[in-house]
């Protein structure tokens, strides 16, 4: 009988200890852009003139997905992401490279023609495609519910890629 208790105990206690290890994890990783790093923060405007901060979402599963009108790949993969955003409701942080764009206006035209319905932030100054060191693009990020990236992807990524990678930082 005593036995059991001190094993009981024992699981109790390891129990308590990993449950108050995994915030740890992610307090102490670093900041950066590969897999396994913390996801740099960043603030910027959409479109709309609305403010997003990724930090916003901790807490949430995020996709984040950095683009260009004029980059054939980036036009190709957005129809699939709509509709992963119109299925599944993820966050979905679009940032275009406004400062490498003719004009906020072809932004919103692309947007328009396209009928894309998740928020497009502006990266007017490229601070946060630096901060991502994006080139080339498209690139996407998937960033788990305590800000770390678990997936980065060059290239265009399809419906059942994005799907795939979502659902993947489920069961982590």
């Amino acid at each position: 009988m005593r036995r059991n208790k001190k094993i009981n105990m024992l699981m109790i206690s390891l129990l308590l200890f990993l449950l108050t290890i995994h915030p740890a994890y992610a307090e102490g990783v670093q900041e950066g852009a590969e897999i396994g790093d913390k996801a740099p923060d960043f603030t910027l405007e959409t479109l709309d003139g609305e403010t997003l901060q990724l930090s916003d979402f901790k807490g949430k599963r995020v996709m984040i997905n950095f683009w260009a009108t004029w980059c054939p790949p980036c036009k190709q993969e957005m129809p699939d992401m709509e509709r992963f955003y119109q299925e599944h409701d993820p966050v979905i942080l679009s940032v275009n490279l406004t400062d490498e764009e003719m004009s906020t206006e072809q932004v919103g035209q692309f947007i328009q023609e396209l009928e894309l319905t998740f928020p497009v932030l502006l990266d007017k100054e490229g601070e946060v495609s630096n901060l991502y060191r994006i080139q080339p693009i498209p690139v996407t990020y998937m960033v788990d519910t305590e800000g770390i990236i678990q997936f980065k992807s060059i290239g265009a990524l399809s419906y059942e890629q994005m799907v795939k990678q979502f659902e993947q930082m489920k069961k982590e």
